[in-house]
Formats: structure tokens, sequence, C-alpha cells
């Protein structure tokens, strides 16, 4: 492992197959870059899983080297304090009852992170989902670990959302949505298979507005990997939507999808 002046500061490089530095080395609140921990290396199955269970994921720009960041503090949602608002409960209770909703997993992977890359983002121009990145999450999906939450409606994909799962524990990735709410449809699906499954913690990494109006807040570092620690070695859940999950968000409510 070797370092490369990045931003004003050095920074550690990785070659194809390194270990990861310690998340303590990230980047501080003082630098350019809070959270910057490495760049380098591989986007291999093996490469982003090992990151995940450490705290640690890649984003970077075109034209950029792999980059590899550990925030602190990291933004998460917990299930349980997931904020469900009226408006979102009322659409999804009305498409459910004329049986015009259906949540599926990993029906069409590729689609929904293609979708994602090419959606459209205020404030950004551009995409951090590069093809190189489609590719490794194509691959990760494939073996069992990047995931699809897919909101269908009229026989239509009208939105949805990517994850990676490691054990017990879910890492949000990005979203997309063609019609009003259909991604916070997939989030909302998401937490509800969450509850359903034992899972405790969902990874926002980035803090934002939107994020913290739908229940996120943050966690420090150093609790969010001891929770890791806990969690990775777990038996993942079975990646298949029952729409009883629905109940754990809509109490009594029929179990049609």
């Amino acid at each position: 492992m070797s370092t490369t002046p990045t931003f004003g500061q050095k920074l550690p490089w990785l070659e194809p197959g390194d270990r990861f530095p310690s998340v303590e080395q990230a980047w501080g609140e003082q630098a350019p870059a809070p959270g910057l921990l490495a760049a380098g290396g591989d986007l291999s199955v093996a490469s982003l899983t090992d990151a995940y269970r450490h705290g640690i994921f890649p984003w970077y720009g075109a034209g950029q080297p792999i980059l590899w960041w550990s925030t602190d503090p990291r933004m998460v949602l917990r299930p349980q304090a997931f904020r469900f608002h009226r408006s979102l409960r009322k659409s999804i209770q009305k498409l459910r009852s004329d049986q015009r909703l259906d949540i599926r997993f990993d029906h069409d992977f590729e689609r929904v992170i293609r979708a994602c890359a090419n959606a459209s983002r205020k404030g950004q121009s551009g995409t951090w989902i590069l093809p190189a990145m489609v590719q490794a999450y194509i691959r990760l999906h494939k073996a069992g670990f990047a995931h699809s939450v897919e909101t269908w409606v009229d026989g239509e994909l009208v939105g949805g959302l990517y994850c990676v799962n490691v054990g017990a524990m879910v890492f949000g990735e990005s979203m997309f949505s063609l019609r009003s709410d259909a991604s916070k449809m997939a989030l909302s699906a998401l937490v509800a298979f969450c509850l359903a499954s034992g899972i405790p913690l969902i990874d926002c990494q980035q803090d934002t507005p939107h994020l913290t109006s739908m229940g996120a807040s943050l966690m420090p570092r150093h609790a969010f990997c001891e929770h890791l620690r806990q969690t990775v070695a777990h038996r993942p859940p079975a990646w298949k939507f029952e729409p009883v999950y629905w109940n754990q968000l809509i109490p009594d409510d029929d179990a049609r999808a």
C-alpha cells in the first residue's frame, strides 16, 4: 500500500487485493473531504463485501480513481423510526385496494441500477453510478449480496432502489422514481421487510434533508462499526417480499398486493 496526493493531503493508495486501512484513518471534519479513507483498489465482490463489513463504501466520479469512504457520523435509518407519512400511506393503501401495486425483489436488478444511474438529482450533474460501478454491483447481485426493491404499478416498473445485504445488515445505495412517491413506496417496502426480518438498521451513508424527513438520523462511526461487528456474521434474510409485510407499517390492513 502506497500513498498518493489527493485534494492536497496524503491518501493511502490501494493495489487490487490490498486490505483497507482502519476507518479511524479516514479524513476528519477539518479535511477537504471528510470521511475519505483511501483510493485505488478494485470493485471485485471480495473487495466490496470486505468494505461493507467494515463500514466502508465506494463513491467517486468520472475521471477519478476509485475512492473509498467511511463517514463520521453515519446516516442510518432504524426501521422503527421510519416516518410513514400519511399521504404516502394513503397512496399505498389505495393502490393495494385496487390491486394495482406489486412490490418485487430482484425481479430486474440490472434495470433498477441503470435507472438509478440515469436518474436526475437536484443539485447534481452527472452520476456517481458509473459503468464500472454498474457492472460491479451486477456481479455483487449475482453473488447474492446486492438486491433491488421494485415498485410495479399496473404491470409497469415505476420506481425502486437497490441495496447491499451482508448478514443482518442492509446498506442503502440509490433510488429512482418515474411517478410520484414510487421510490418512497420501495423504501417503505424495504422498511416493512426489515421489520418483519428483524433487521435493526439500514445504512444511508450520506446526511440529506430527504433522508432526515423519512426518519433517518446520525450515528457516530464507532457505534456504527460496533453494530456491524455484531450483525454482519448473522444469517441473511430470504429476499422475497410478502404482502403481509405491509402489516408492519399498516396494522390490520388486508394482505392483498
